[in-house]
């Protein structure tokens, strides 16, 4: 893969290729893209950037003053495996075109903010985040929302609801159950090539891969794994890691989807995310013979997550139907507690063995709805403020949950109930995220409105098919 633009031209000329797409990420965390013949690249557009009308993105500039910049990344070159004519993709961040600065509201400049900031602080240079997103595939995607309706509906040849259906040329009964999604092998399995497909052509696009396999839930949920990378790398990797599958899934006939609590009454899709900190290419969350062989460091970072986790996730866990994962009985990680051990706790600390370099800490809470860069940003902001300021994150939480008394359960701080709430707690505790310089607060005023005007608000208008079950004949 190329690193600088000299390269990146240098490709463009050597594989003839004519055709160049930059991509971008909207505030709410969906790639955009513009086309450009490729004699309207050349190396000042790495520096200045390639002008574009921003009135029309999501949560971004008014009309008045809509001209941007895309300034695309060379190191994140790679030939799209998508189109029909070849052509060289790149990801970018965006720029005020009048004052040169860095856009902020653009969620890619903020994650490289946090970096800068990690290094200010003097307590790291690198923080590295390794995302774990779970996605289903679903055979038939069907839903709309009128003045006198709303419904949704979602299948898969998987779905264990099924069992009892006439397919064609017979109904050969794998199904997975509920629940038993994990690991099963063909027949059961109906997606490895698939899923196979789909890891190779994200490594064809740069991404580090390292495995698949089936996940808990019927009705086809997934998960591939990649290797961590640094804040930045690892938020564009995950884009790309989006971009793929659903993409592959429609050269199937499949639609690929990352919602949170697509299916009632079975578990949902999260997006476990690893992370750790480095200085001078050293390991800072390694402290052997303390618990779980974490470093005081690590433990004053899970304060920090847990402290702030309420606000936290209004950008983690930023949809509606994300609440509806975060619900006890479904491996969800509903209690903010670490452990090493328990995955209903919202921290966990993997086995790691002896190997320092491999000590990291794991945040349960996130799913793939999330802006990865403001989501990666956002923690490492979380993760510092519990470092500066020697925050406790209390006792473990090794024990088995459905052992404890009510008493004790009530003594377990939760994670919020509803986007809402956890908008509000964002509203009241936000200093972490502005007082570093990441985040401004025009940014944290404009998402809680947007989530408010877009999301919340026109959901309260609207009834739910389940109120005609429960109301309808009173």
């Amino acid at each position: 893969m190329p690193e600088t633009p000299q390269e990146v031209l240098q490709m463009i000329r050597d594989e003839n290729i004519q055709i160049i797409d930059l991509k971008f990420i909207d505030m709410p965390g969906i790639w955009q893209h513009c086309s450009f013949y490729y004699d309207q690249i050349d190396e000042s557009s790495f520096v200045d950037g390639v002008p574009f009308d921003g009135s029309s993105i999501r949560g971004w500039k008014a009309i008045n003053e809509s001209d941007m910049c895309m300034v695309p990344d060379p190191k994140t070159a790679w030939i799209e495996p998508f189109y029909e004519e070849k052509t060289l993709s790149m990801v970018c961040s965006i720029k005020e075109p009048r004052t040169g600065e860095w856009y902020s509201r653009d969620p890619r400049s903020i994650a490289a903010k946090a970096i800068e900031y990690l290094n200010s602080t003097g307590i790291g240079d690198t923080a590295f985040f390794g995302p774990e997103a779970e996605f289903f595939l679903f055979n038939d995607v069907r839903f709309d929302q009128t003045e006198n309706k709303g419904f949704y509906y979602v299948d898969s040849i998987e779905g264990r609801w099924n069992s009892g259906r006439e397919e064609a040329g017979g109904n050969l009964g794998y199904k997975p159950r509920y629940k038993e999604g994990y690991f099963p092998v063909a027949p059961t399995d109906t997606l490895q090539d698939i899923r196979t497909e789909m890891l190779l052509t994200m490594a064809k696009c740069g991404v580090p891969i390292e495995k698949h396999h089936h996940e808990v839930a019927t009705g086809g949920q997934n998960e591939l794994g990649i290797r961590f990378a640094t804040l930045v790398e690892s938020a564009d990797y995950l884009m790309t890691y989006k971009y793929v599958i659903k993409n592959v899934a429609k050269k199937y006939g499949l639609s690929a989807t990352f919602m949170p609590k697509p299916l009632f009454n079975d578990n949902g899709s999260g997006m476990h995310t690893h992370q750790s900190i480095w200085k001078d290419g050293q390991p800072l969350f390694w402290g052997e013979g303390n618990y779980a062989n974490l470093s005081q460091m690590a433990l004053h970072y899970i304060g920090g997550l847990l402290k702030h986790a309420p606000a936290l996730l209004a950008l983690t866990n930023p949809s509606i139907n994300s609440y509806k994962r975060l619900v006890p009985g479904f491996e969800a990680p509903v209690n903010l507690a670490y452990s090493q051990g328990n995955r209903s706790a919202s921290i966990r600390i993997p086995l790691s063995g002896p190997n320092p370099k491999a000590k990291r800490l794991e945040f349960r809470c996130p799913d793939a709805t999330c802006n990865p860069y403001i989501a990666f940003a956002a923690m490492l902001c979380a993760g510092l403020d519990g470092i500066k300021n020697q925050i406790d994150p209390g006792s473990p939480l090794d024990v088995d949950i459905y052992d404890l008394s009510p008493e004790e359960l009530s003594k377990i701080p939760s994670t919020p109930g509803s986007l809402e709430d956890a908008l509000e707690h964002l509203q009241n505790d936000h200093a972490f995220l502005t007082d570093t310089g990441v985040f401004t607060e025009d940014f944290i005023e404009n998402w809680i409105s947007y989530k408010l005007d877009n999301e919340i608000n026109p959901m309260r208008l609207r009834p739910h098919p389940y109120e005609f079950s429960l109301y309808y004949d009173v």
